[in-house]
């Protein structure tokens, strides 16, 4: 990737230095609007009756950049869009293209002014589409990296680009929802807060992002899917084999599976990352509603409820400054209010009449015990244990055994039926006359995809004559 910084003027600073700094942002953003609806050819004539369009419409006072512009340059008589477009042009903002065939002078937005006229655009909120990352369209790249037989590897990479700008999406909107905290103490009227909330909160973050991610973009409605094509194409080895000669074949990469399976992995991870950033802004909406509904309360009987006028007094010893001045403030209070009345501390009477024991413990009534089922119960009522003998059970940990030993790995179970016969081989192995034992140490969950289970070690007692176990049933 080319270092962009060095082709940057050092004149280009000055606009985050200049007086006029907000004119300049405008003006930038009205030609780069205008830039974009003339298919990226913009004549100068044209980009100055679009600023004198712009400005004609505002007053507008331009202030001389003393630390760059000579006096006598600044007091010739030029239009206010002309003057304004010959300083973005010096500074380096703006660039101009000679067309000696067309006979035409045409105004350009460099690489690395282009970045920061974005940057402007996001600040401004002219570009909310872009913010709104959907989730379908990772599903809709994912279905056809896996179907599309012309498919590649960049869209794979364009999945995880999508889910990584998803998750900075949200985790942005979790970052800032404390400055609508802030705005709440910051309202003392009851109709400017309601007026906050209604035009600050539910306008911005609950209609056009909150509820776009939560609704309209179900982002549950999608992940199951997801998730499902990424087991699917992780465990299909032949099929990455596919895609990694189909890139070497049509864009001469070579690239193999084990990198394939690491961008999925990525992607996958990157689901699990959205779903905790929803769940935590779940919370954080919650919190933000019940303390907006408790700050209106507030705001609304501050003058006849109690707590409110104790928060008010509260607030007034707060406020008064020096630690003297503060004590003849409480002694004057002190003077004209009784505290000590519990009709001031509460509506209720601090304390009441206990009854006595016997008629507490009539009262209640005794609760039902509740036994927990054995392991022997559990397997009973599920009659999974009757299906298969105590042979089989022991033949299937036996025959995986190398050197008397078995680690449970991934691969190791591929049906519902090795999959109960772990689970009844973990129960038979506590047995005295069990072949083997279940190595005492803490078992990391493994997950290959279709089961979840264990990662059980399991080692050979010393052998023992006849088979390693009797027909018949395995009680």
């Amino acid at each position: 990737m080319t270092n962009q910084f060095s082709e940057i003027p050092e004149s280009f600073w000055g606009l985050f230095r200049s007086r006029n700094r907000q004119i300049y942002i405008d003006a930038l953003l009205r030609v780069n609007e205008e830039y974009q609806y003339s298919n990226y050819y913009l004549s100068r004539e044209i980009c100055v009756q679009t600023l004198s369009d712009y400005f004609a419409r505002q007053k507008v006072t331009l202030e001389r950049e003393e630390w760059e512009e000579p006096e006598e340059d600044f007091e010739l008589p030029e239009p206010l869009s002309t003057r304004i477009l010959n300083w973005l042009l010096r500074a380096g903002w703006l660039r101009k293209v000679e067309d000696y065939a067309a006979m035409t002078v045409y105004i350009v937005i460099p690489d690395y002014a282009a970045a920061f006229v974005d940057a402007f655009a996001h600040l401004a909120g002219e570009d909310e589409e872009e913010s709104q990352v959907y989730i379908q369209n990772v599903y809709g790249i994912l279905y056809a990296f896996k179907n599309d037989p012309r498919s590649n590897i960049s869209l794979l990479k364009a999945a995880l680009v999508n889910t990584r700008r998803l998750n900075k999406t949200l985790q942005d909107m979790l970052h800032n929802m404390d400055k609508f905290f802030g705005s709440l103490l910051e309202q003392k009227g009851y109709g400017d807060l309601l007026k906050e909330h209604l035009e600050g909160y539910v306008e911005e973050i609950v209609r056009k992002k909150y509820h776009i991610l939560k609704t309209s973009d179900n982002f549950y409605l999608y992940k199951a899917d997801i998730k499902k094509w990424l087991g699917e194409m992780r465990q299909d080895y032949p099929w990455l084999l596919q895609v990694c000669e189909r890139n070497k074949r049509l864009r001469g990469l070579d690239i193999r599976p084990e990198e394939v399976e690491k961008q999925l992995d990525l992607i996958e991870r990157g689901f699990d990352d959205i779903e905790h950033r929803i769940m935590n802004m779940d919370r954080e909406h919650t919190r933000y509603i019940r303390a907006t509904v408790t700050r209106l309360n507030y705001l609304l009987n501050k003058e006849d409820n109690m707590k409110g006028l104790v928060i008010r007094l509260l607030n007034h010893l707060s406020a008064t400054e020096g630690k003297e001045e503060r004590d003849r403030e409480t002694e004057r209070i002190s003077a004209l209010i009784n505290l000590s009345q519990t009709a001031v501390l509460s509506e209720k009477s601090l304390y009441k009449r206990r009854r006595p024991k016997q008629d507490f413990a009539e009262g209640l009534t005794p609760e039902e015990e509740t036994t927990e089922l054995s392991g022997e119960e559990i397997l009973r009522l599920n009659r999974i244990r009757n299906r298969y003998s105590r042979k089989q059970i022991e033949t299937f940990i036996l025959e995986k055994m190398k050197d008397g030993r078995l680690e449970v790995r991934e691969d190791t179970i591929t049906s519902p039926e090795d999959f109960e016969k772990l689970i009844l081989a973990y129960d038979t192995s506590v047995r005295k006359d069990s072949p083997y034992r279940v190595r005492e140490q803490e078992a990391e969950i493994i997950d290959n995809g279709k089961y979840r289970y264990p990662g059980l070690v399991f080692e050979r007692k010393e052998q023992r004559a006849g088979l390693p176990g009797e027909e018949g049933d395995s009680k």
